[in-house]
């Protein structure tokens, strides 16, 4: 904590002077972030396993355990860990008031309007992060550490402790810690609040004439991570299982990819494959992608692809169709392969 005297005697800590009017603005939106997260689960902890295609979640919110809590703890007790309610954390009683906290200093320093407080608020919030992420991984060590000794399934030296933030594999579970809306909300009223005080103190210069660009570039960052989806996944050739048939996907023509709502992907040797798995479960697929039959291991969307079938085309699980990305060279495949046109609506109809 040694560098911080020197910053603040940099910035001149005891400056008094008003706020701007863009840095009220920006400190109202803090506000409104504040209180909006607590409408909004603020972390959310997924499981995936093969049992679970669609996955079991745990949805933290500032004032409860939301999600699949039961099947969860159900699976738990079997490996002896506690099972989880809302009650048993005081973090779930107090978290609101913070961000109630947080909102009205919000607003108390826009009405003050005094730089000097905007900063003191800025350390506050920031030393509530560290703290908070600290309490949460004590939480989540000892809840993956402290097992119960009689639990039906014991593995020698094995902790069952999520990851702080990220992915971690928990025997056939595969562990995703990440912000949900709510967390979102608070990086983003953090990322706002870092822009105040940037703009008041000058810490930009470069960006001293121009701050509605500075704003603009902050809002638009800000945006683009609470909005963030996960995009189409390369296929790795002889590394990659089948979702379906769990044969390592080899031929980098006829593969196939779904990614589902919830942003998982699942990876396909064939489309036979992947209609297999969709027969079998029930998934809501927000994008489907194929391999592109002229070049290798190179994924399309499936729905604008053109399509052959049959004929002297010879696929992994003897779905037998292959995919072109434009309409001309599926014509001129079709008298080459002997094949026969299918639209992707009868092939996942079929």
């Amino acid at each position: 904590m040694v560098f911080i005297v020197p910053f603040l005697k940099k910035i001149n800590v005891m400056n008094t002077s008003k706020i701007s009017g863009v840095s009220k603005g920006l400190l109202l939106i803090v506000g409104c972030l504040f209180i909006a997260s607590l409408f909004y689960p603020m972390w959310q902890i997924e499981l995936e396993a093969p049992q679970y295609p669609e996955g079991l979640v745990l949805k933290l919110h500032a004032n409860k355990i939301g999600g699949d809590v039961e099947i969860i703890n159900g699976l738990n007790h079997y490996i002896g860990m506690a099972t989880l309610h809302t009650e048993n954390f005081i973090e779930f009683t107090v978290l609101p008031y913070i961000f109630a906290a947080f909102a009205l200093i919000s607003i108390v320093s826009l009405l003050v309007a005094r730089r000097k407080m905007v900063l003191y608020f800025l350390i506050i919030y920031v030393l509530f992060i560290v703290l908070a992420a600290i309490d949460f991984y004590r939480w989540n060590y000892e809840y993956g550490h402290n097992l119960d000794p009689n639990a039906a399934i014991k593995v020698p030296g094995m902790a069952y402790q999520p990851p702080l933030i990220g992915y971690k594999q928990l025997l056939n579970f595969g562990a995703y810690s990440v912000p949900d809306i709510g967390g979102w909300m608070l990086t983003l009223a953090g990322i706002l609040l870092f822009a105040v005080v940037a703009m008041e103190f000058k810490l930009f210069k470069r960006f001293q004439k121009n701050t509605k660009a500075t704003l603009l570039i902050l809002l638009t960052f800000g945006f683009f991570l609470s909005c963030s989806t996960k995009d189409m996944e390369p296929i790795k050739l002889n590394v990659d299982q089948c979702s379906f048939c769990k044969m390592t996907i080899a031929d980098g023509k006829f593969g196939a990819e779904i990614i589902t709502k919830k942003g998982r992907v699942y990876k396909f040797d064939d489309l036979h494959c992947m209609k297999g798995y969709l027969s079998e479960n029930k998934t809501d697929v927000k994008s489907y992608f194929v391999h592109d039959y002229t070049k290798e291991n190179i994924l399309i969307p499936a729905e604008k692809a053109f399509y052959l079938k049959d004929g002297a085309i010879s696929s992994p699980m003897r779905g037998n169709i292959a995919a072109f990305v434009d309409e001309n060279e599926a014509s001129a495949f079709q008298s080459k392969l002997n094949a026969q046109p299918i639209s992707f609506e009868e092939i996942s109809a079929n």
